[in-house]
């Protein structure tokens, strides 16, 4: 029996354990790794090439880097291909009805949430902000819209008090998580064996691209909102605010649930024992790490042992 013909289409590091599972999947081959084109970064503005482009070129796998697929002359160039199921992962782009519709067995997403919940281009991100106590990830069939395609499996796990993931740890954890569903669900959807149930669409939460300017922390929220801040934007986009005019990055903060200072404006910064804190709109953020530009990241107390006018100052005015 003929092999079953993946093409499969992602970008980032999350979409990594997802090809690198597929390629020990018996009888399926991939016969394109569709991935977004070298984009400059770093320092040098150097042209790099994505996580799932360099993983597909060290395992010996074929990658085409196209700019979009949007015009007819790329859409061929993906049906001479003439793939069985397209799988996708964070690829970059919203698919159009053309693309969805090539292969026979259509086009499988992992996407990192629980959907509905989070859907949109920074689902991690957004339960993170959000203090999430579950999360996980869903195999769906995509569809024309964001995310709105019906589900074929869930996987998901609860974050047990005390853990404090950021963004790089979780995408670390439901990477491997999506990549482990994945290999369940799609040999089954293949078969015939699942039914693809339709979202509570009503139920839907959304989520937005991430920009610099959304790391500002605005003290008028609750330290429990910008503790969750802290954590989904580590390491990008940072969290920072100023002081004396001067960035100062929160490199990581928590929420302070001990004996507290008397009410203060927010942003007010004080002194308890050994803790640094900050007054919010609700209750008070605790320092542990911060950063003051251009200068090293220093422990919240090795930072008042330097600037002692610190204690008492207001950030972010």
């Amino acid at each position: 029996m003929a092999a079953t013909r993946i093409v499969f289409m992602g970008t980032p590091e999350f979409a990594v354990p997802s090809l690198e599972a597929l390629t020990r999947l018996e009888g399926f081959e991939i016969v394109m790794v569709v991935t977004q084109p070298d984009r400059p970064a770093g320092r040098g503005q150097s042209l790099r090439p994505s996580p799932v482009k360099a993983r597909a070129m060290a395992l010996g796998l074929p990658v085409w880097t196209p700019e979009h697929l949007k015009r007819e002359e790329e859409q061929a160039t993906l049906r001479a291909l003439a793939p069985d199921v397209l799988v996708v992962v964070a690829y970059g782009e919203i698919l159009r009805p053309p693309v969805l519709a090539m292969a026979p067995h259509g086009a499988i997403n992992v996407h990192a949430s629980l959907l509905p919940r989070h859907r949109g281009a920074s689902p991690i991100v957004g339960a993170l902000l959000a203090g999430d106590e579950e999360v996980g990830v869903t195999t769906m069939l995509l569809d024309e819209g964001m995310d709105t395609g019906p589900i074929l499996e869930i996987a998901s796990f609860r974050l047990e008090p005390g853990e404090r993931h950021t963004q790089t740890t979780l995408t670390e954890r439901l990477a491997k998580l999506g990549a482990d569903l994945l290999v369940q669900t799609l040999p089954r959807w293949l078969a015939g064996e699942i039914t693809p149930h339709p979202q509570a669409h009503e139920a839907a939460t959304a989520t937005r691209l991430i920009r610099k300017e959304h790391g500002r922390l605005e003290w008028e929220k609750s330290a429990r909102a910008l503790a969750n801040q802290v954590r989904a934007f580590d390491p990008w986009p940072g969290s920072f605010t100023t002081w004396k005019g001067e960035t100062l990055k929160v490199l990581d903060a928590t929420l302070h649930t001990g004996e507290a200072p008397p009410h203060a404006a927010p942003g007010t910064v004080a002194r308890l024992g050994d803790e640094v804190l900050v007054a919010t709109g609700d209750g008070w953020l605790a320092l542990h790490q911060v950063q003051l530009a251009g200068k090293k990241a220093l422990s919240a107390r090795e930072f008042v042992n330097g600037y002692r006018e610190f204690v008492g100052s207001v950030v972010g005015g």
